[in-house]
């Protein structure tokens, strides 16, 4: 029992000296902010993750939402026709939402 006790002791003494060592301040010249390497603005990071999720394969419930929303402009469908859903979408609608 005093085996348990003590290990218990020490672990929430481990804890603390680690907690203690995370939430130390960083020294001004490591703030990753400063660098501007890691974050971008929301706007750009957006555009980025569309243009990811386009890249990939679209499922054919996606691939009809987008059908139906290039069906009501007489263009858009007729160069869906011509050029396919994708290309038409694009070029009417901007970039696919998903």
């Amino acid at each position: 029992m005093k085996t348990v006790a003590i290990l218990a002791l020490c672990f929430l003494v481990v804890m603390c000296v680690a907690s203690d060592a995370a939430t130390d301040p960083q020294p001004a010249g490591d703030n990753p902010a400063e660098e501007g390497g890691l974050f971008v603005e929301r706007e750009q990071a957006s555009t980025v993750v569309r243009q990811k999720r386009a890249a990939g394969q679209l499922s054919l419930v996606q691939l009809e939402s987008l059908r139906e929303v290039c069906e009501a402009n007489v263009a858009c469908e007729h160069m869906m026709d011509i050029n396919g859903i994708i290309a038409a979408y694009t070029a009417y609608y901007g970039p696919i939402p998903y």
